[in-house]
Order: C-alpha cells, then sequence, then structure tokens
C-alpha cells in the first residue's frame, strides 16, 4: 500500500513538473513569436500576449502545489533551528495546516468564481468537450476556462499539505523525522 502511494505521489510529481516545464517553454515561445511579430514584420498577433499571461498564470498556480509536496515555499527554516526537534515538528506542522486550509479556500472560492465568472476573452477561439469529442469553437473562450486553475491548484495544494503532514508525522513516529531543507540551514557540527 505505502509504494503505491509512493508511486502516485511520484507520478503526481513528474506530471505537474511536465505540465510547469510546457507552460513555460509556450509563455517563451509565445512572448518570442509576439515580439518578433510586432518588431520586424509590425503585425502582431492579438493573442499572443494573452497566451503568454494565461501561460505564466497557470504555471504559477501548478507550481504552487509541486513547492508545498517538496516542502520549498516560505517558511521559517532559520527559526526551526533554534527549535528543539518536537517544537519545531508542531511550527511546521502548524504551518502545513494552514496551508491546507488555503488549499480549501482555492477550492470554494474558486468553485465559485468559475461558477459565476462572465465575459470572454475575443481574442481566443477554442475547443470544447462535446458528444464524445472535441468540437471546434469559432465565438470566444470563456474566461472561466483561465480561472479554472484556481480551484484545480487548491485540490492540489490541499492533498500536497496533507501529504506532507502525514509524511511528516510517520517520520517522526518512526524516530527519523528530520526539519525539511535542514542541510541548507542548520549549522555544521564537526
Amino acid at each position: 500500500m505505502l509504494a503505491a502511494i509512493k508511486l502516485i505521489d511520484s507520478l503526481v510529481k513528474k506530471t505537474l513538473t511536465a505540465f510547469c516545464a510546457v507552460l513555460l517553454l509556450m509563455m517563451v515561445a509565445f512572448t518570442v513569436y509576439s515580439v518578433v511579430m510586432r518588431y520586424v514584420f509590425e503585425n502582431p498577433p492579438v493573442w499572443g500576449d494573452l497566451l503568454t499571461v494565461l501561460s505564466n498564470i497557470w504555471l504559477v498556480f501548478l507550481a504552487l502545489a509541486l513547492t508545498v509536496r517538496d516542502r520549498d515555499h516560505i517558511a521559517l527554516d532559520l527559526v526551526y533551528t533554534w527549535l528543539p526537534l518536537k517544537a519545531a515538528f508542531a511550527v511546521q506542522q502548524f504551518w502545513s495546516l494552514v496551508i491546507f486550509g488555503l488549499g480549501l479556500i482555492m477550492i470554494i472560492y474558486g468553485l465559485e468564481a468559475v461558477d459565476t465568472m462572465g465575459g470572454k476573452y475575443w481574442e481566443m477561439w477554442y475547443f470544447a468537450w462535446e458528444d464524445g469529442g472535441f468540437v471546434f469553437k469559432p465565438n470566444y473562450m470563456p474566461k472561466k476556462y483561465a480561472i479554472a486553475i484556481v480551484p484545480i491548484s487548491g485540490f492540489l495544494v490541499s492533498v500536497a499539505a496533507l501529504a506532507s503532514i502525514i509524511e511528516d508525522s510517520a517520520r517522526l513516529k518512526a524516530g527519523t523525522y528530520d526539519l525539511a531543507n535542514e542541510t541548507d540551514v542548520r549549522p555544521q557540527t564537526d
């Protein structure tokens, strides 16, 4: 059971990392294309800047889940080094719970925002899933598609925070717990 959970955790991390890499590549490609079209050919695409911004937003929100799972988010690492291990564990678990709560808020209000988001991006046509396949829609893309990353990221952040809490608790119980990123901040003892 534990091996299956670790495999799923690894696959999710690799998938999110791949999505982030693709989004970064798209962001660079859209920017370069827009700049070349604007300054060399004097005919910029109307969609170039929008796709760059949307790629950036989705990249940041997906990367948030990765940083939470790897415990690379902003933390009080220096303060942890001054505390006894169990106190540092308690503080770190508290912040993981806060991040878990933030993820829940992102889900709840993100779904509400997606549901109530009006308007369309006039620059973008889009594809939709209808009758068992993708259908090209020649009208404008609804803005709710862009904001849909908020509840998705909220779910991923909540799961990542919960996984970190469970993993750290199991490691503390087993006596193998050590602070996340502790090698970066703990003083060297020889």
